[in-house]
């Protein structure tokens, strides 16, 4: 019954969905004569996927190669037993790898230093025991991120320190320049090292995109552009140039490319001047994950348009290439925790997951992804609660 309710409210969402506030389209962004379509290798069918991201790592033993596999494998095991048919790994955090890059110094999430070898390839690990279990594995990139607060502690090895020119400062980090050709570049043949190199199964960008809407930070550059385009516009060119270019590199290799932006479709574009609406128009990407972290029934003040189920039926009804699929993040690590809405008791319930999966689903949105491995595996806060929402995802994932 509650599946049939979910179904029956997201149903009524998506008939109003038009309704709803969606990035603007420009009359400077003309729809193309003819629609690209994805011709990277299909993904996993259904699409299930899990974010391990760079706050797993710092609990991974990176001693040893063998150290490292026993702790991964453990991981692995917990995935596939969770139904899940991809992993979503991050293996560049900030401007630095978890494998022996030509671009970027090892990560100092393996050894406490940035650019020290661990005498071993984790990300070679990775897919090893990733395939091994039938499981996908998408490479996790963050494209533009440098240091956060600042941490890391740059090596000489570092973009940062080789390129100083290419790298701009706000009050919370370091981040390659998004206006820079020759970032984008740089940027394109480091995923194209990573497709050479690795049987991968994708390439995935989280939503760091411009880190600020200041127009102080790129304000040099956009006068010394000459462009016609408002600065707006033109930030939301340079990521589409960025875009664009990793994805000619990954449709070579036949790996899919995919973004998480921001779950809101106007703060995506308004903020992190992420055009995900055209992106999933042009066949930019192969899929796209936006990242819906609120609970089906989260209401703010009255308003419940951030809500799950609005903002799903809201990306749903964007236009796509042929090919380009949509899928969404949901948010494991509200689990006991809460979204901060004003009403709803969801995350408290064991099930939360379970009722968004079924409603995604009714909705006809064609894939998940649960961020993230240790809000579901390793909840120290609510370790009841996220052992009953394991038990709901596997069953909902069959």
């Amino acid at each position: 019954m509650r599946r049939l309710s979910y179904c029956l409210f997201i149903l009524a969402v998506f008939l109003l969905a038009p309704l709803l506030a969606l990035p603007r389209q420009r009359q400077a962004d003309p729809a193309p004569t003819a629609v690209p379509t994805a011709t990277a290798a299909p993904a996993a069918v259904p699409y299930r996927a899990v974010w391990v991201s760079y706050l797993e790592w710092q609990r991974v033993d990176f001693t040893s190669g063998q150290a490292f596999r026993a702790d991964i494998d453990s991981m692995m095991d917990n995935i596939h037993a969770l139904g899940a048919t991809v992993v979503l790994a991050q293996v560049r955090p900030f401007g630095d790898a978890l494998y022996p890059s030509a671009y970027f110094p090892f990560s100092h999430i393996c050894t406490g230093v940035q650019g020290q070898n661990p005498g071993f390839d984790p990300l070679a690990l990775l897919v090893a025991a990733a395939h091994e279990r039938g499981l996908e594995l998408e490479a996790w990139i963050n494209p533009y991120r440098l240091q956060a607060g600042g941490a890391p502690a740059l090596c000489d090895a570092s973009p940062a320190r080789l390129h100083p020119e290419w790298v701009k400062y706000t009050d919370t980090g370091a981040y390659l320049d998004p206006a820079s050709a020759a970032v984008r570049q740089y940027i394109a043949d480091s995923v194209e090292e990573l497709c050479a190199g690795y049987a991968i199964d994708g390439i995935h960008f989280d939503d760091y995109f411009y880190p600020t809407t200041d127009p102080a930070f790129d304000a040099a550059d956009y006068a010394a552009s000459g462009s016609a385009l408002t600065q707006a516009d033109w930030r939301r060119e340079n990521v589409n140039a960025l875009m664009e270019r990793c994805h000619a590199v990954t449709r070579r290799y036949g790996v899919r490319f995919g973004a998480a932006p921001a779950g809101n479709p106007e703060q995506s574009y308004a903020l992190q001047y992420g055009d995900a609406a055209r992106w999933l128009r042009q066949g930019t990407v192969d899929y796209l994950l936006p990242q819906l972290y609120w609970g089906l029934e989260y209401v703010k003040k009255g308003d419940g348009t951030q809500s799950l189920a609005k903002l799903a039926a809201a990306w749903a009804v964007l236009p796509r290439a042929a090919g380009v699929r949509l899928y969404a993040g949901l948010g494991a690590y509200r689990i006991g925790a809460g979204d901060g809405s004003d009403t709803g008791t969801e995350w408290y319930t064991g099930h939360a997951l379970a009722d968004q999966l079924a409603a995604l689903d009714c909705a006809g949105v064609q894939g998940a992804a649960l961020y993230r491995y240790g809000s579901l595996f390793d909840n120290a806060d609510a370790p009841g609660l996220s052992a009953a929402e394991v038990e709901g995802v596997k069953k909902a994932w069959g």
